[in-house]
């Protein structure tokens, strides 16, 4: 008979989240050895990992951190709403993150590198996916560095932790002000800070489209050149933060609204879960 008991059995449930029967197999195979059915159950847990590579990741939280200077915010995302809300899921997202922010890391591949206590945050995220029993995988970071720094973050469910959080970086003493763009930008989505920020290809890329549209609708060819300049402002005003029409006054544009306040934005970021 293998050489362990009922509380080895539950010691080793509690440290590693594994289910009674396969805690049980584990040290029966391992003849009692706690070391060695720790490292069946990470093994088997690991090949569960492999399996679900392919599965898709379409739920999570958004996490965000401030150090020295800067906010990391970061995308962990998972299988179900079930798991997303779980505590033991939203404990790895917070240790993700701590480990992210103290690195400052601005890509997932460096951030899965980061050390998280005696492994890297890509261990740490495989080994308790081995235990969630759901693919887990970081999707998206970013650190924003500036002078002020004002973080947002929107739970689109009450139930569930933050779906979508935002960083925006500025200039200037208006937190207040800050904090109303970080919402706008929750809400309004844009992709690029200012109208020079549009890369130039895709404002041609647009250019060709709205012109075929228009040339399709029947439009007079004379009148062409203004319609499709029109349609080509109107897609920058609709893609740059600051010519967006600010949300709780769509008379003034977000970079007035920054400007009355004696603000400058300087850099954003917006992460919504699964998009």
């Amino acid at each position: 008979m293998a050489n362990f008991t009922i509380a080895d059995i539950k010691a080793l449930r509690e440290q590693l989240g594994t289910g009674m029967v396969d805690t049980k197999k584990a040290l029966e195979e391992a003849d009692g050895d706690v070391a060695k059915a720790t490292e069946i159950l990470r093994l088997k847990g690991a090949k569960g990992n492999a399996k679900r590579a392919d599965r898709s990741t379409s739920e999570g939280l958004v996490v965000a951190r401030e150090q020295d200077g800067a906010v990391t915010l970061i995308e962990l995302a998972c299988e179900t709403d079930f798991v997303a809300k779980n505590e033991r899921f939203i404990a790895l997202a917070e240790k993700v993150a701590d480990a992210v922010a103290t690195v400052g890391a601005d890509s997932v591949e460096t951030a899965l590198a980061a050390p998280a206590g005696e492994q890297t945050v890509e261990q740490l995220i495989s080994d308790e996916a081995a235990i969630i029993g759901e693919k887990v995988e970081l999707r998206r970071v970013r650190t924003i560095k500036g002078d002020g720094l004002s973080v947002y973050l929107h739970r689109t469910s009450k139930d569930l932790p933050p779906q979508i959080g935002v960083v925006v970086a500025y200039t200037g003493t208006d937190a207040e002000t800050a904090r109303s763009i970080a919402q706008h930008i929750s809400f309004a989505n844009p992709s690029y800070l200012s109208r020079e920020d549009v890369p130039a290809a895709e404002v041609e890329k647009e250019r060709e489209i709205v012109t075929e549209i228009s040339r399709n609708e029947g439009k007079p060819e004379a009148a062409l050149p203004k319609i499709v300049e029109g349609r080509v402002s109107a897609f920058i005003k609709q893609v740059a933060l600051l010519e967006q029409d600010y949300a709780k006054d769509n008379k003034l544009s977000v970079g007035q609204v920054a400007k009355d306040a004696g603000i400058s934005v300087t850099d954003f970021a917006r992460f919504k879960v699964g998009a």
